[in-house]
Formats: C-alpha cells, sequence, structure tokens
C-alpha cells in the first residue's frame, strides 16, 4: 500500500485539541518550554530543527490518554508496541541529518508522523515508511488533517528503503536492527548522512557518513533505547 501526501497549503496546525485559542497559547508555551529545556539546553544548535520543533505541535501525535504529557522529556506510547521518541532524541537525530529545505529523507519507522512532520517543517522532502499498516494509515489521516506537505508515505518493510525515490541527503531510522541494512546504506548520496540506533538490548546511535561508493565513515553518538526494527531485517545476517 502506498500512500502519498503531497497537500497544498503551509502549516495550520490548530493546535488546541478544542480549537480555542486560549490552548492554542497554552501548548504553544509548553512547546516552547521543551525546546529551550529540553532540546536547546542539551546541545542542539540547529535553528532550522529548532524552529520545527516550535511549530509542530507534538500533542496532535499522541493518544488522548497521554495527551498530558505531549510535552514530557521521555517517550511515549502511540499503540501497536510502539512509541513516540523523547523530545530531545528527535531533535538530536534530526541535527545529525544535517539536511537543509529541499533535501530528499528517507524515514525508515513512520511511526505517529511526528518525526516526518518535522522534517517537512524544515523544507525537506520526506519519504517515510511503516511497517504496521494501521500506523501508516493513522499517520496518513493526522498529517492530512494538518495539511502536511512534502511527505509520502508508504505501508511496508523498510528493510529495502524506497529505491525508486533514491538517492536520498539523509536517512533515519527510528526502530533498531542489529546490524546495518545495505539497501538503506546503497541509498544514501555520497555527501548524505545516515542516523540510525543499532543493537539489541544494548544500542547506539550511530550516524553514518557517505564520502564516495564505498566509504562509510561511522561514529557512535549515545547508548538510545529504541524498539526493535522488524520484518526483513530479522531474517538477514
Amino acid at each position: 500500500m502506498l500512500i502519498m501526501l503531497a497537500l497544498a497549503g503551509g502549516w495550520p496546525w490548530g493546535c488546541g485539541r478544542d480549537g480555542t485559542a486560549t490552548d492554542d497559547a497554552r501548548w504553544a508555551t509548553l512547546r516552547d518550554e521543551m525546546v529551550t529545556t529540553q532540546i536547546a539546553a542539551r546541545g542542539v544548535r540547529d535553528t532550522n530543527v529548532l524552529a520545527a520543533l516550535r511549530a509542530v505541535p507534538r500533542h496532535l501525535f499522541v493518544p488522548t490518554d497521554v495527551l498530558a504529557e505531549a510535552y514530557a522529556d521521555h517517550p511515549l506510547p502511540i499503540g501497536e508496541g510502539q512509541t513516540i521518541s523523547q523530545p530531545y532524541i528527535v531533535g538530536l537525530m534530526t541535527e545529525l541529518l544535517e539536511v537543509k529545505p529541499g533535501d530528499k529523507v528517507l524515514e525508515v519507522g513512520t511511526g505517529s508522523g511526528y518525526q516526518a512532520a518535522v522534517l517537512a517543517a524544515m523544507g525537506c522532502e520526506v519519504y517515510t515508511i511503516e511497517i504496521r499498516p494501521a500506523l501508516a494509515q493513522e499517520a496518513e489521516r493526522r498529517l492530512a488533517t494538518l495539511g502536511v506537505k512534502r511527505v509520502r508515505i508508504r505501508a511496508g518493510d523498510g528493510y529495502a528503503g524506497w529505491p525508486e525515490a533514491a538517492p536520498f541527503a539523509g536517512v533515519i531510522v527510528t526502530a533498531a536492527p542489529e546490524h546495518i541494512p545495505q539497501p538503506l546504506l546503497d541509498q544514501l548520496k555520497v555527501g548524505g548522512h545516515m542516523v540510525i540506533p543499532v543493537g539489541s538490548f544494548y544500542q547506539q546511535l550511530k550516524v553514518i557518513a557517505r564520502r564516495s561508493a564505498n566509504d562509510f565513515p561511522t561514529r557512535d553518538v549515545i547508548p538510545v533505547r529504541f524498539v526493535p526494527m522488524t520484518g526483513e531485517v530479522e531474517r538477514r545476517p
């Protein structure tokens, strides 16, 4: 199943779930506090990343039963055994991609659609894959309701990437494989970066740069804890 979003308009966020101006202001205040105290204070400096995190209403990407925790400093469940990442991790991974407006980015693990919305707010063209059809459909509905442009969603296994849209200036993976899928490396543009958690119980967030056809220098950033990547990657050595 392929779900395509290329919607007209800008970012018409109706930030309060009941749409009141008071709620919109309250959510905006919480969002600004989140960026200032959780993300910028920990060293994320890219102004485009910080502006996008201030613009995208995170509370509209979480279930209603955890709405009060939408801007808290931890991940939250979104159903199907999956989570929306901690705000700091979203900011850090986005900055590590080193992408700019107009760049094409592949995301493996759409989840609620929040990371894709942040990248779209930065002006990126986003291709995102979600292995769980129900989450892909919910992300489609949510992003369409919010008028998000520049996002294409595919329901399916992300191991093989999106070859017909490659190469990508950035590849971001939001579930942890035990090894890095070769097709994702192959689809990374020379000069681009992949940001991916790798490991089983112990995981490291890694940044992989592509310097040439066969040169992929890699560095570890921080220990992390993500849900495991499932599907074809589990059957590959």
